[in-house]
């Protein structure tokens, strides 16, 4: 049985969920963001006590296809932005289009309607956030960070940093509160 779980963002996120689904007792074959197989039907009782579980722990389960569907590319989204490995030539609706197999248009406008933001801003803003990540850690060079994460320039990094964040990236790096945002608020 397939079902599908909303503001799994991260591995302790799925860390999480399958404690739930242990706790429950129900066997699962595999865990992914936004994503649980079990290997057989839950229970009517068992799911209502897992559902109970996820919103305690502000999970959700998503039920309609649509839902399913834009959880399904923020997920592509955030896995893609977390390896760190964007070339400078990425295309967003290729990357899309391919790992989803459906045509970009409708992924855009079926994202733009649920999440009243476009899917670039969408990508553009978890960028962002991984940049604040990185900065933080100063593990990498600005010119590294923006080589990981498919900027043409270390100028657009900043030009684009400056514009979400309202401060260029050494600014941010001075900060004492470096209002950083988690995954699932985006």
């Amino acid at each position: 049985m397939k079902i599908f779980v909303k503001n799994m963002v991260c591995n302790r996120c799925i860390s999480a969920v399958e404690k739930i689904f242990n706790e429950a007792g129900v066997m699962i074959h595999s865990v992914s963001l936004g994503e649980v197989v079990t290997e057989t039907d839950v229970p009517a009782e068992k799911m209502l006590a897992i559902e109970k579980k996820f919103r305690e722990t502000g999970f959700e389960r998503i039920m309609d296809s649509t839902h399913q569907l834009v959880d399904k590319i923020k997920n592509k989204i955030i896995i893609k932005i977390s390896e760190l490995d964007i070339d400078e030539n990425f295309l967003l609706s290729e990357f899309l289009s391919s790992e989803i197999h459906k045509d970009y248009s409708s992924l855009s406008k079926t994202f733009s309607q649920n999440e009243n933001i476009t899917l670039e801003q969408f990508f553009i803003l978890h960028k962002i956030e991984k940049v604040k990540e990185l900065l933080l850690y100063n593990e990498f060079t600005l010119t590294e960070i923006a080589g990981k994460l498919g900027y043409k320039s270390v100028q657009h990094l900043s030009s684009q940093f400056r514009n979400i964040t309202g401060f260029t990236p050494t600014e941010f790096k001075k900060l004492k509160d470096h209002q950083r945002k988690t995954l699932d608020s985006l």
